[in-house]
Parts: C-alpha cells; sequence; structure tokens
C-alpha cells in the first residue's frame, strides 16, 4: 500500500536519547543560546532540535554497570553536583581471581580496575536527569519514536522515517493504525547505542567501516536488595577466572550502591568458540561462587538487564560522518575496552558533535567536507589519547586470556602499540567451532532465590511490547535454522539471547522450526551480532516497546 505520511522539517535531528544523544542536544542548545545572545547571524532555535527515544520514557532502555568518569559532565553541566544524580563516590577499587570455591583479591589493584575520583551511578537515571535539562533548554524530545529507516538523498542522509504504529502481526492497519513520520533534517546525529539497526545500514550502504570490524560483548546484570553491612557504598570489585573458561574473555562486577542496593554483572565477549555456550547461564552459575553467595544471602532481586557493548577500538570505529549526518556514542566505538568505560566519552563525542553542528548551522553547509572537522575535534580531544592507548587491547584476547595478557604486557610498555600494529581481528560469529552431533545442555532452571531462569529474569526486566505487531526480529531464512543450523552449530540463537526469545519446537509434523518470542526482546542486539550466518536482523518495534531499566 502508499503511506501517506506527514511530513516534518527541523534543523538537526538526533535519534537515541542516551547519554551521547542528550549531551548532544544540551550543548548544542546551550551554544545556540549564547549564539543568539550575541546577536551573531542567523538566528538559531532549540526548537528545532529533535530527539527521538524509542522508550516509554527517557532511560527505560538504558543500561550500564555503571561506574562514571565524571571529566565529561563537569564540561557539559558544570555545577552537575548539586543536581545530578550520582549514587555514591568510589571508595574502594578491587580486583578479585575467583576460582570455583575460593576467591583471591589482588594486592595491588591494575590500574584499568583503580577507579577513584569515578561514580557508581544508575545510567537510567542519570540519562532521566539530563534529558530534563535538555527538555527545559527548549529541545523538542519525542518518546515513543523509533527511528526505522534513514531518508538517502544525493550523497547522503536527509532524515528519517519514523516506525509505523497501530499495524498487525502480519503488517495490516489496525484501527489505531497511524503511519510513521517524516522527519526531514539538515543534520541527522546517530546515537543509538551498540548495533544501532539505522547505524549498522548507514555503515554498511556507504562502506563506512574501518580496518576491523566491530566486535561486541554482552553484558548481563542484575539489581539487588541486599542485607545491611554485606557490601558498603562505593565498593567496585571486578572479577575474573571461574565460570569463564580461560578460552573466553570476560568477567564480573560488583558495585555497591547507597540504601543496601547492588549492581551485579558478567561481560563476556561475543566472539567464543562454542555455540552452545549459555551467557545467562554463566552469570547465573557465577552468583553462585561462595564470595557472592555471602553477599547474596538473604536479598531480593529487584531488576535484571543485558546489553551488547562495542569492544572494537580506534580500529573498529567507523568513519563518523556523512554528508548530512555524524555518529556520535557507542554507534561510533567511543569505548574504552580495557576499562570498560563509555559513558563520558559518549558525554564528549556528543558535545564535539554540538559544536560542529553549531559551525554547519551558521554555515549552512552540511555536506560531509563541512562536518568533516567532528573527527578532527575527536583526535584533538582526550577521546583519541585515551582509545588510542588500547587501541589493540580487546583484540589481544580474541583467542583467550592467556595470549591476550601477554600482549597487553607488551602494549602497556609502547603505548597501546604492542607487537603487532594494528592488530586484525574478525566478526565475533566466525569464531564459531561445529558441534559435530553434539547434543546441547539442559536449560538452566534456577532455585528462584539466588538464581533464575531467563523468564523470570526478563519479568525483572519490567520488558513488555504490542503482541500484535509485526515482529522486529526479521530471519531472512528460516529454514536455514530448521536444518543447516541445527546441524552445524545446534541453533546457538537458543543460548546466546538472554531474553529466551528464540527456541526451536516441533510442529504437528515433529519437524523443528524457529519460534521467536518477540515480546521478551530487551533489545540487547546480540541476535543481530552473533547469529553464524547473519540471517537475523533486529529492527525497531512499535514505540514504547521493551525493558523498563528503572533504576538501572
Amino acid at each position: 500500500m502508499t503511506v501517506q505520511r506527514e511530513q516534518l522539517e527541523t534543523d538537526v535531528l538526533i535519534v537515541g536519547a542516551g547519554p551521547a544523544g542528550l549531551s548532544c542536544a544540551l550543548h548544542l542548545a546551550n551554544l545556540i543560546k549564547k549564539h543568539n545572545d550575541s546577536g551573531a547571524k542567523p538566528p538559531l532555535s532549540a526548537e528545532n532540535i529533535y530527539v527521538l527515544e524509542k522508550g516509554r520514557e527517557i532511560g527505560a532502555h538504558q543500561l550500564s554497570g555503571a561506574i562514571m568518569n565524571p571529566k565529561a559532565l563537569a564540561e557539559l553541566v558544570p555545577d552537575f553536583q548539586k543536581s545530578a544524580p550520582l549514587d555514591t563516590p568510589v571508595t574502594d577499587s578491587a580486583a578479585l581471581l575467583f576460582t570455583k570455591n575460593s576467591s583471591f583479591r589482588f594486592p595491588i589493584t591494575p590500574p584499568p580496575f583503580q577507579n577513584k575520583g569515578n561514580y557508581v551511578v544508575s545510567l537510567s537515571k542519570l540519562t532521566k536527569w539530563l534529558g530534563g535539562l535538555v527538555e527545559a533548554a527548549g529541545v523538542n524530545v519525542f518518546k515513543e519514536f523509533g527511528g526505522a529507516q534513514l531518508i538517502y538523498e544525493g550523497e547522503g542522509i536527509a532524515g528519517v522515517i519514523t516506525e509505523d504504529k497501530g499495524l498487525d502481526k502480519n503488517g495490516k492497519p489496525k484501527d489505531n493504525y497511524t503511519p510513521g513520520y517524516e522527519l526531514r533534517a539538515k543534520i541527522t546525529v546517530l546515537a543509538e547505542g551498540p548495533r544501532g539497526s539505522l547505524t549498522k545500514n548507514l555503515v554498511a550502504t556507504k562502506k563506512l567501516d574501518n580496518i576491523n570490524p566491530q566486535s561486541y560483548g554482552i553484558g548481563i546484570k542484575e539489581l539487588w536488595d541486599v542485607q545491611p553491612n554485606r557490601v558498603q557504598p562505593g565498593y567496585v570489585a571486578h572479577t575474573l577466572g571461574w565460570p569463564v573458561p580461560a578460552s573466553m574473555y570476560g568477567g564480573g562486577w560488583i558495585y555497591g550502591l547507597s540504601n543496601n542496593r547492588l549492581s551485579i554483572g558478567l561481560v563476556l565477549a561475543l566472539e567464543y568458540a562454542d555455540p552452545q555456550f549459555d551467557p545467562h547461564a554463566a552469570f547465573q552459575t557465577w552468583k553462585t561462587h561462595p564470595f557472592l553467595k555471602k553477599i547474596l544471602e538473604g536479598g531480593k532481586l529487584v531488576r535484571y538487564g543485558a546489553k551488547s557493548l562495542p569492544y572494537g577500538g580506534w580500529y573498529a570505529m567507523p568513519r563518523n560522518y556523512v554528508d548530512g549526518a555524524l555518529i556520535i556514542g557507542d554507534s561510533a566505538s567511543f569505548l574504552d575496552s580495557q576499562r570498560l568505560k563509555g559513558i563520558h566519552m559518549a558525554i564528549k563525542s556528543g558535545m564535539l558533535a554540538a559544536e560542529t553542528i553549531l559551525e554547519a548551522l551558521k554555515t549552512g553547509a552540511a555536506s560531509a567536507k563541512a562536518l568533516s572537522s567532528f573527527p578532527q575535534k575527536i583526535e584533538q580531544s582526550y577521546i583519541k589519547k585515551e582509545l588510542w592507548q588500547v587501541r589493540n587491547f580487546h583484540q589481544s584476547f580474541q583467542h583467550g586470556m592467556l595470549g591476550g595478557f601477554l600482549h597487553t604486557a607488551f602494549q602497556q610498555i609502547t603505548g597501546g602499540r604492542g607487537l603487532i600494529d594494528p592488530m586484525h581481528a574478525e566478526a565475533g560469529y566466525k569464531h564459531y567451532k561445529k558441534i559435530n552431533g553434539r547434543p546441547g545442555p539442559e536449560r538452566f532452571k534456577g532455585d528462584g532465590k539466588l538464581t533464575f531462569d531467563r523468564l523470570t529474569d526478563v519479568y525483572h526486566s519490567g520488558t513488555r511490547h504490542e503482541e500484535d505487531q509485526p515482529c522486529h526480529l526479521h530471519v531472512a531464512d528460516t529454514n536455514i535454522c530448521s536444518t543447516k543450523c541445527v546441524v552445524e552449530y545446534g541453533n546457538p540463537c537458543q543460548y546466546f539471547c538472554p531474553a529466551a526469545v528464540y527456541e526451536m519446537a516441533k510442529d504437528s509434523s515433529g519437524a523443528l522450526k524457529l519460534k521467536i518470542n518477540a515480546a521478551n526482546c530487551v533489545h540487547c542486539k546480540t541476535c543481530d551480532i552473533a547469529d553464524p550466518y547473519q540471517i537475523i536482523d533486529w529492527v525497531v518495534p512499535e514505540g514504547g516497546g521493551g525493558p523498563n531499566y528503572e533504576g538501572m
């Protein structure tokens, strides 16, 4: 059918209300105010900045550990300490080595694990607070709207089409059908987080890839209320070892928050060899370690979530500008893979994008040449300095921890160069090995007190989607799932998905068929990243759907 869409035009369209997108909007609004107050021409307006947020509210889809380096926020909001929801300053930084039944604290905490001067925060609360500042500055924030398609025009981007609302599962209009808007902008900013669907499309279409493909990890997190005095506020520990095999890259975190609340999680690189490895089961198993069990005993699970994160660093960073568009934050690979910190770089990248955009609005030029000052600003900032020092870090671990430690020892003394520079990597899904008929593991059931099955955890993520809508997980050829993938890899989607979205079920004839429980999806994008045949395409569901990471 031919869809008649309402068209809106604006100066700047920012897709994604995470720390990068909101910082871009706030800084640009502040710069516009200074520009207008000085009497400079042409006059500009913060009302011509639009921000799209696919969640039910700002912060609903924001998930991180989170430890925040405050230096970028101090630039953006100089008096941030007066009103920002900073849970607690870090008071103790520990690195722990786990074996199955014991733990060992490193006598000297390695530099990447030192967090003095940083804060333990809820990224959900932080972005909600930033969103309030953005709206107070006059910016238009559209919640429950996802960016569904880029508007390609000439050599670049002219805006975004939002998702259609009110379609049934077969794609037919229901009584409440509303076509998506055609939002045309002089400059579009993609701030979608890791593996953003529009960014993925743009990078592929315009061939913006760097020398390495992006590497990803999955972070699985729970928020707990624990008994008094189990963990002091500001206690920060990172764990290595059990139950993560030495052939894999990953580790855990334990962060003490105020009011006897605890953030725990496990981060695993999505480049392991065993296609039947189960990250969610590994996380639940990790909680049974005596060190953690003692802390959690008598406590209560409050929230659950999962999120992918970009590990690739400097050599996996796509070209972040084209005619009419910029890419910022995690979408642009601005994350320190050694320290697993990206909030301050997301904020800084948003600010540098805002400064680039102001120049473009003043001159009326939004060509790639005009926007090429953005990567130049990145080069001159601490983003380049921090990422350059770890430019080969994650690639060192693509074949396991032991080799990684050897490489990183040389990188430490050579300013990040190491033995090979640049160190090349391949996409994580290419690491899978064939199963040769090996049966898959049984589903992790949990005890309902300390450990949980997937569906119980999904319940605690606050996830909800309108059931009668088109499936937002597009599988190009489901025959591959029930034939080739069964034999070669044992359907890894059943294991890598932390939300029980994918399952192989027998139909009436007894044949295996893929069943997609799209309503469970927590928007982590792991399926899009880790599918061995790259036939899963994650697209935005109807706006407002997905998890609710309140307080996470």
